[in-house]
């Protein structure tokens, strides 16, 4: 007389052998698998009355598969991940409905972060930067000055060739790596650090302030300009030249430059000279048929570089004829870092 028949294994005692040897993943690995199976298993009991197979080995078949989809799936989004780490630091995607959200949206973020510890006298600050702006032929002998709060030219040769500068943090001029000239700024690094922390908290007060420090009386490229155009290239001046303005300064900037007129921000993130997406505040003046886009990091919100581009075909007395759409200027800061001599690297 033989025995009872030996138990059959339910589903999950086979479901754990047939995969024993498998590493075990971890919960994140695993969160797109069983999304899907909750969706699989849902469909499947819409369509339980119209199988004849047992439900049971098919359910079996789907948890292996869709448990080896979604290992697969994993690894590859792991693998393309190194690719796209300047976005996925990002806790979420900037508002760039309009200058106002982009700009209080990174003001409300700066305000939260603890300002870092200002560098010595003695030491230098490194910046390094992509790109540059067109050189401009003076013509020989002109008695024009050229305002020393503006970007002054950069070779452009080799565009993609990085330009690495140090600045004496109380010095009054910098030096470019390889090349005999200076580009000459009227503040040092320490003077305009000192700019900013005063700065008040009222936006157009802050704004006549900038406008003080960057007059409109210093060259030719900014003669004539009105109010507004003053106030936006103060604020682009004082971006473009400090190393690195403390957090709860800098949120005050954002927050005045958004009451600038006719002030935008592009509607996406767009790409600067070094491929890095960033986001675009811009504005147009018809009085040089231009339009300057200052850049500024989604992750950080620090200022990241500016580009400058031509709106209207023009005939530039130093430059020939400019059509809408050239890149007069395309700066991208990528590296900045305090050191303790000129010539020394982070």
């Amino acid at each position: 007389m033989t025995g009872p028949p030996p138990a059959r294994p339910d589903e999950l005692t086979q479901l754990r052998e047939l995969r024993a040897d498998a590493p075990a993943p971890d919960r994140a690995a695993l969160a797109p698998g069983r999304a899907l199976l909750t969706d699989a298993i849902a469909g499947r009991n819409r369509r339980a009355r119209r199988l004849r197979a047992d439900w049971r080995i098919a359910s079996l078949g789907a948890v292996v598969a869709i448990t080896a989809a979604a290992l697969f799936i994993t690894q590859i989004v792991d693998a393309a991940a190194p690719r796209h780490d300047h976005l996925a630091a990002r806790a979420h995607d900037p508002d760039l409905s309009s200058p106002a959200a982009a700009l209080n949206e990174a003001s409300g973020v700066l305000t939260r972060r603890k300002a870092p510890v200002e560098p010595r006298d003695d030491q230098w600050v490194y910046l390094r930067e992509v790109g540059g702006t067109v050189t401009e032929r003076v013509r020989a002998g002109s008695s024009v000055q050229v305002d020393p709060s503006v970007p002054q030219a950069m070779d452009r040769t080799d565009p993609h060739k990085p330009h690495e500068t140090w600045l004496k943090y109380d010095g009054e001029a910098t030096e470019r790596k390889g090349t005999t000239d200076l580009v000459r700024r009227p503040y040092s690094p320490s003077r305009l650090h000192r700019i900013a922390i005063t700065l008040p908290r009222d936006p157009q007060e802050l704004l006549a302030e900038l406008r003080r420090a960057f007059p409109t009386d210093a060259g030719h490229r900014v003669a004539g300009e009105t109010t507004d155009e003053h106030n936006y290239r103060a604020v682009f001046t004082l971006l473009d030249q400090s190393y690195a303005i403390p957090p709860h300064a800098l949120a005050r900037v954002y927050a005045a430059l958004a009451t600038v007129k006719d002030v935008k921000v592009t509607d996406h993130l767009v790409r600067d000279a070094s491929g890095r997406e960033v986001i675009a505040v811009t504005r147009d003046s018809s009085r040089i048929n231009s339009r300057l886009e200052i850049f500024i990091d989604p992750r950080t919100y620090a200022y990241a570089g500016f580009r400058e581009v031509v709106t209207k075909e023009h005939l530039a007395w130093y430059d020939g004829t400019r059509y809408p759409g050239d890149v007069i200027g395309d700066l991208a800061r990528t590296g900045t870092a305090v050191v303790d001599a000129k010539g020394q690297k982070p």
